[in-house]
């Protein structure tokens, strides 16, 4: 997905019907590190067609979720050192942070709302 002008999309300007914000390098830590509660990154690709399979299970996951969870994604092509930092070895993975803090991770997730929802929801349980 690409912002306006065929530059990555960014956190400013996401498409309306996007639940899904995009972090960068430059967000990820005051976004995700410095962020306040449960949150999930979907580390992804726009080549990955498991990312493609899932992203409309994802969108919806995001706006059920979104009143107790922020969720943003990575994309792991422009964002290498993120991905790297994050030993991403596959995508689409999706890590859930508490308070700044990696608390899970999923790697490929089934591309059923129910699932994805416990996925990312367990770890925050504990």
């Amino acid at each position: 997905m690409q912002g306006r002008g065929n530059r990555p999309l960014a956190i400013s300007d996401t498409e309306p019907d996007d639940r899904i914000p995009t972090v960068t390098g430059e967000t990820f830590v005051p976004l995700v590190l410095n962020g306040q509660g449960p949150i999930v990154v979907e580390f992804m690709s726009y080549a990955c067609a498991h990312c493609a399979e899932i992203e409309p299970v994802l969108q919806q996951v995001a706006e059920t979720v979104k009143s107790w969870e922020k969720i943003f994604r990575v994309n792991t092509g422009m964002e290498r050192g993120l991905a790297e930092q994050y030993q991403i070895s596959g995508t689409p993975t999706l890590i859930m942070f508490l308070n700044g803090t990696e608390v899970g991770r999923v790697e490929g997730p089934a591309p059923i709302a129910s699932s994805i929802v416990t996925e990312i929801t367990t770890p925050f349980e504990s």
